[in-house]
């Protein structure tokens, strides 16, 4: 029997950052994904055109808050740790 390698160790603050970046990546996909919801045709009665404003509007300024909080969260880690080694300018 072989004995399984250890697996590579990984710093905490570049793991932390890493999925923070890709959290920032996938916001954009989640806000396609919640505009795009009102336009599922739903079996129940159509909603008000504003209850629609209301609701665009809401998440508009959510996706608006999620990318504040995550660029916050990117720089201040980034100022403790510096770039990552494979970073690409």
């Amino acid at each position: 029997m072989t004995a399984r390698p250890d697996p590579p160790f990984l710093e905490r603050a570049g793991y932390r950052r890493r999925r923070l970046g890709d959290a920032g990546r996938l916001l954009p996909i989640l806000g396609a994904i919640l505009f795009a919801m009102p336009a599922i045709p739903a079996k129940a009665a159509p909603a008000s055109t504003g209850r629609m404003g209301i609701y665009l509007f809401g998440v508009w300024a959510m996706l608006i808050l999620a990318a504040l909080l995550l660029s916050r969260h990117l720089l201040r880690a980034s100022d403790e740790e510096g770039p990552l080694p494979d970073d690409t300018p």
